[in-house]
């Protein structure tokens, strides 16, 4: 007996004294197949363009997305996600370039699909926005208000177009209602029944898509309150991730991830199909902003945000780390 009293029992310590009984005993784990990239392909340039909100983060020529799809590969990155970056005077009010044969996004599809094959899972951002010259996820009626419905025939269009281009995965990501459906229709009546869709199922209206707009090069005016989730909502999550997969949807997705790791649980414990979340831009920049500035631990600060995402329920994570933190985890293993 202490003077003090007794000393305890139960010591949970015992199990964090080395890097080894650390290993052993870890819940959760990173491993370079959780892992997706985004990457963004810009028309007609050669060199890839430094995004300056994102350090490390550019828009890729056609040449140097090939290579970036190699370099995943290696890593063992289980997937990348290609946004498409027209030329300025390509874009218009319908997004016309996102539904051509050879626009940007359609090509970057079939550069990869002819570099890597099936290799990667290729996906492919399923929305107008970056093509249209306002800036919206859709087509605007009369009065300046995206339209549900006509923007869905342009979902169809795109669906089929990229999947035509050898994509094995659509991500319909405009918040529109009903986009799930429209898409699994036009893919299962062009003769695409084993394209999957991964779907935006809560994406939020959040502050933290600044350094998008950079990377897509947005035309945006004004936002995108009316048709993306408000910040205060949680419930509705679970709404829309019904109304998904009545659709059809084969995965879902939480959007951004950080900020709504409790949403992502939700989600995680409601479902029994795979669930992604997004670490976006700001996500990003916040964390390399801080650790350039010597605040932070550069390396550690990735990791645990991954692993926070991890353990709040994602089976897989988009992030602009995802090749350089699939690296670190091949040499740790």
């Amino acid at each position: 007996m202490s003077a003090y009293g007794s000393f305890p029992g139960s010591r949970p310590r015992r199990l964090r004294t080395t890097p080894a009984m650390r290993r052993m005993v870890a819940e959760y784990r990173l491993h370079p197949s959780d892992l997706i990239l985004p990457a963004f392909v810009r028309e007609g340039i050669t060199e890839p363009l430094p995004i300056s909100a994102m350090p490390g983060v550019v828009q890729h020529s056609r040449d140097t997305l090939r290579k970036a799809a190699v370099e995943a590969v290696e890593a063992g990155v289980s997937g990348i996600m290609l946004f498409g970056v027209p030329a300025d005077e390509n874009k218009d009010a319908l997004g016309t370039a996102g539904t051509e044969p050879d626009g940007i996004l359609q090509v970057a599809i079939r550069d990869v699909k002819a570099e890597v094959g099936d290799d990667l899972v290729i996906m492919s951002d399923l929305c107008l926005d970056e093509y249209t010259d306002h800036g919206h996820c859709g087509v605007l009626d009369e009065h300046g208000r995206v339209d549900n419905d006509a923007t869905l025939e342009r979902y169809a269009e795109m669906a089929q177009v990229q999947a035509d281009a050898g994509v094995h995965v659509v991500g319909p990501s405009g918040m529109m209602d009903g986009q799930v459906g429209v898409v699994r229709d036009a893919l299962d009546e062009t003769g695409h029944e084993d394209v999957s869709i991964l779907a935006y199922t809560a994406k939020y209206s959040s502050a933290f898509y600044g350094p998008f707009r950079e990377a897509v090069a947005s035309s945006l005016q004004g936002d995108r309150k009316t048709y993306q989730q408000d910040p205060a909502n949680a419930r509705e999550s679970l709404r829309e991730l019904a109304l998904d997969l009545e659709e059809g949807a084969d995965m879902v997705m939480v959007k951004p991830a950080g900020p709504y790791l409790d949403i992502l649980h939700r989600v995680a414990e409601a479902v029994d199909v795979p669930v992604a979340a997004y670490q976006i831009s700001g996500e990003y920049a916040m964390v390399e902003a801080a650790a350039e500035k010597g605040w932070i631990e550069r390396d550690r600060a990735i990791l645990e945000t991954l692993l926070g995402i991890k353990r709040a329920g994602a089976d897989t994570i988009l992030t602009y780390w995802a090749t350089e933190v699939a690296g670190w985890l091949r040499e740790t293993r």
